[in-house]
């Protein structure tokens, strides 16, 4: 459904660039959510995305508008704009929103924005910089409902109306000392079931679960997903709270960080390609491809010394793609299920013995169940001494050995603080099929007496 409406407007929108009917796209422009314009600036020039951009007359819509653009839609946007003009922009935007589009902007008009963003008392995005790429200081929002404990809860409602009218979470109130120091959370449910003379300290939860600033992201986004939060406090080594991850922001981790496994995985980098231009796209999977050129070299040298085997038993040759088929498949899926696990918590580097050991039990058995039917099918249609037997036992080597690299390898990257994934695609296909070939003719050389 959504689908179709994002066809018809951006038909719609196409059509009305062509006529020039500009109050009829301001029109559109207006009623439209900036999520959706940001799928029709896809399609559409960059002389088309400039002039639709300029004709939005919503300021915050327009600060929405380039949190949804692609990086290079955005960097073009940005790049034509007033400083003046782009800082109204900002402005409208929280903080975090601001720290994350820092990030992909150069360096000196970062600095000349916060020159100016400074000037206006706007510092708060400058602090956020300070900490670490894809840490939770660097994703957390300053604004907050914090309230003193020993407030009543009268006093409490008060204080919200006339404090945090505009505050971007306003579900849980956290409720600090007299010297800024996170001890307990309460809800806006809470104040309104309760006495208004009744203390914040009578009502608060104390057991609150919090995260540092210096923290990755993927763990924030973690604890959040487990206990089902809709943000998490951040506070310092002090317990001083010093802001709020939410979970709009979490969600955004989570897709950007699957988005990134799936493509580590595939061996096409990490950056999202689809709206790449064709060289930048060759350019992101060229060195990823690397791995199994090198893979097919090394397999190509494997088969070339056991030429001689191959000339006498021709036959043999059948079954390779097979046998390093089948090998690819259950690394991969064992590479998979030990990344995701890697990911999510559920796995720990620590159980490596036990992880392995079950992967490759589950590979053993596999291999035996197509061992003995790919036998049966060398056995029927060739009937030569030891071949099905050679066969049937390379296809349990190559499974069994697939299955302990993919679930070694990943463990291993994981341990030595790197990103399991990029272990899955290239390195976990290539070391198979090397392995699997190898398997495969010393087998049938020793069976077969050749």
């Amino acid at each position: 459904m959504s689908n179709d409406r994002n066809r018809i407007l951006m038909e719609s929108i196409k059509r009305l660039l062509r006529r020039g009917a500009t109050s009829h796209l301001v029109k559109i422009l207006n009623k439209t959510h900036a999520a959706d314009l940001a799928v029709v600036f896809r399609s559409l020039s960059r002389s088309h995305q400039k002039k639709l951009f300029d004709l939005i007359d919503d300021i915050e819509k327009k600060g929405r508008l380039l949190m949804e653009l692609d990086e290079d839609i955005l960097l073009d946007l940005v790049e034509d704009m007033d400083m003046d003009a782009l800082v109204k922009v900002l402005e409208s935007l929280p903080e975090d929103d601001v720290a994350d589009l820092f990030s992909v902007l150069p360096e000196e008009r970062v600095e000349v924005l916060l020159k100016k963003m400074k000037e206006k008392g706007l510092e708060e995005v400058e602090d956020l910089l300070k900490y670490g790429e894809e840490t939770a200081g660097r994703i957390m929002v300053t604004d907050f409902i914090a309230l003193k404990q020993d407030m009543t809860v009268k006093e409490a409602i008060e204080h919200i109306q006339k404090e945090h009218e505009d505050v971007e979470m306003p579900f849980y109130l956290y409720v600090t000392d007299d010297y800024g120091k996170l001890v307990g959370v309460s809800s806006l449910r809470q104040l309104v079931l309760v006495p208004p003379e009744t203390k914040l300290r009578e009502i608060m939860a104390t057991d609150v679960i919090s995260v540092q600033p210096e923290m990755d992201q993927e763990e924030v986004a973690r604890i959040v997903a487990r206990y089902d939060f809709l943000a998490v406090p951040v506070v310092d080594e002090t317990r001083r709270l010093v802001g709020i991850v939410t979970v709009d922001d979490v969600i955004d981790i989570m897709r950007m960080e699957a988005t990134e496994d799936i493509l580590k995985m595939a061996g096409a980098g990490e950056e999202f390609v689809e709206t790449k231009s064709v060289f930048k796209s060759t350019r992101i999977r060229l060195p990823w491809l690397f791995a199994s050129c090198i893979g097919g070299v090394l397999a190509s040298l494997i088969i070339g010394y056991f030429s001689g085997i191959l000339n006498r038993v021709v036959y043999l040759a059948a079954f390779m793609p097979v046998i390093a088929g089948m090998g690819g498949n259950v690394g991969t899926q064992s590479s998979t299920i030990v990344v995701r696990g890697l990911a999510t918590g559920r796995i720990n580097v620590r159980d490596i013995l036990r992880v392995v050991s079950k992967e490759i039990a589950t590979g053993f058995i596999l291999g035996l169940i197509y061992g003995l039917i790919i036998a049966l099918v060398v056995e029927f249609r060739y009937r030569i001494d030891f071949l099905a037997l050679s066969v049937g036992l390379a296809m349990v080597c190559s499974m069994s050995m697939a299955a302990l690299m993919g679930s070694l390898l990943p463990m291993l990257f994981a341990r030595m603080q790197i990103d399991p994934a990029v272990s899955t695609g290239p390195f976990v296909t290539t070391a198979t099929d090397i392995v699997s070939i190898f398997f495969y003719f010393q087998i049938a050389t020793f069976l077969l007496g050749i």
